[in-house]
């Protein structure tokens, strides 16, 4: 096993940037420790969540053991009422990739959001906006009001591959998409601009046949509630966050919140829980496609750790990666 510093040469004229992509609960985590301890890597978390302090159990966030073994960044830097944007993201991220690179290790970013990644990764530059609090508190009223699915559809018929992408029930993003539409006329998905990334990316996605993915998500989801989940979401509303703050659009945390508000069961939150995850799996394969050139796929088999390393050393030789 390797973990030797990364040595930059004239030949490279931007240093390199490992990225693990794929599916929630196909095992990105674990594969990332192991390969960024083979290859001298430090991880940056490309999941919306895991900025998040005191939402651990629910986000599958690495432990305490696993941030012992590699560093990690991006991870508990935020506090669960405080709205981090694409923006934000994006800058810290940037940061920290210069950062480790500087000190001749690999970043390795790490992730299932899929905004998120791809943003780093195709240098995307989120549209400068000036803010409309009148607009957004309409917006808002109306997703009370009405139900995140009606304002959902409203963002589907003005842009339809923004809405596509965005999980109906995270507002606060349906939000900042009506609003980039409402403000300046045209699609947030017509807005991005991009600048070539200041490094070269070797992107390697993780996948498993479908029903046995939902598998792993099903026994994810009997963890997690065995590991004390429900606890977790009553401290977070004890500390006065509210059900509707936008970190609690992550799956799972508004169901288990209407459990202890006595507005639904157990059993009906771990059925909204599983279908909701689905449906995250199917958004996702929207920005991990299995036909993307750029991504090499592997089987997420016990071992592909090893396999996963052996790309990574042929990578300079074979000039993969973009």
């Amino acid at each position: 096993m390797s973990s030797s510093r990364h040595s930059f040469t004239a030949s490279e004229p931007r240093p390199p940037l490992v990225a693990i992509l794929g599916p929630t609960a196909v095992g990105k985590t674990s594969a990332a420790i192991s390969l960024a301890e083979r290859i001298g890597a430090e991880v940056v978390s490309g999941d919306s969540r895991l900025i998040y302090r005191g939402m651990d159990i629910g986000t599958a966030k690495p432990s305490r053991e696993e941030r012992a073994r590699v560093r990690h960044h991006l991870i508990d830097v935020a506090e669960v009422d405080q709205p981090w944007s694409l923006a934000t993201f994006r800058q810290a991220a940037l940061e920290s990739i210069e950062e480790i690179g500087q000190r001749g290790r690999i970043p390795l970013l790490v992730g299932g959001t899929g905004q998120y990644v791809t943003a780093i990764l195709d240098g995307w530059e989120p549209p400068a906006l000036p803010g409309d609090p009148a607009l957004r508190l309409r917006l808002e009223d109306e997703a009370s009001h009405e139900g995140p699915q009606a304002l959902h559809a409203r963002l589907a018929a003005l842009d339809p591959e923004s809405a596509q992408r965005i999980d109906p029930r995270n507002v606060r993003r349906v939000i900042r998409a009506l609003e980039i539409c409402m403000i300046t006329g045209a699609p947030a998905s017509r807005q991005r601009s991009r600048r070539p990334p200041p490094f070269r990316a070797l992107r390697l996605g993780l996948s498993l046949p479908r029903p046995e993915l939902y598998a792993r998500i099903d026994a994810r989801i009997e963890a997690m509630l065995a590991a004390g989940w429900i606890d977790e979401v009553r401290h977070l509303i004890e500390r006065g966050v509210s059900p509707d703050a936008p970190a609690f659009s992550a799956i799972g945390y508004r169901q288990l919140a209407e459990v202890l508000q006595g507005r639904a069961t157990l059993e009906d939150a771990v059925r909204g829980i599983r279908r909701a995850t689905r449906e995250f799996v199917r958004r996702q394969a929207n920005w991990f496609k299995p036909d993307d050139p750029r991504i090499l796929w592997f089987q997420a088999r016990p071992g592909v750790e090893a396999e996963l390393e052996a790309a990574f050393r042929r990578w300079p030789n074979e000039g993969a990666g973009l």
